[in-house]
């Protein structure tokens, strides 16, 4: 799965609306997962401020990579064994992705288009493929 230019810009620039309110964003992505998927709250052991503001800095990689994927294939390959070894299972990538756009639909309101949230689901298919292929054999 490829992303257009225009899905790519829509992502990266919509982005750049959430990075500055970092920990909420975490925050808030954290608290909907655990409410859609409760068993991925035994995944996490640390600091959730941390993990919050750590899921944010991996998710600016990520985006900011989207149009060089060649250098960002292998970092989100790692990624995907580094959760697989963490307890992820391939089943929580739904719940991630719901967490994830119900999180910038809450932050981005009226910039969160229909246009805008296809290019992120289209963004996130791509890149749970790859963690996915890389940890479990199959996208």
């Amino acid at each position: 799965m490829s992303m257009t230019p225009r899905q790519i810009q829509l992502v990266q620039s919509s982005f750049r609306m959430v990075q500055p309110l970092g920990t909420m964003a975490g925050e808030l992505f954290y608290k909907h997962l655990f409410e859609i998927e409760p068993a991925t709250t035994a995944l996490f052991k640390g600091d959730m401020k941390q993990q919050g503001r750590e899921f944010i800095q991996v998710l600016a990689i990520a985006v900011g990579g989207l149009s060089h994927t060649p250098t960002l294939v292998p970092l989100i390959q790692r990624l995907g064994l580094q959760h697989a070894s963490h307890g992820v299972q391939a089943q929580h990538y739904d719940s991630v992705r719901q967490a994830l756009l119900w999180m910038l639909a809450l932050i981005l309101q009226d910039a969160f288009t229909e246009e805008v949230r296809s290019a992120w689901s289209t963004a996130y298919a791509m890149l749970a493929g790859i963690m996915k292929e890389a940890a479990y054999g199959k996208p």
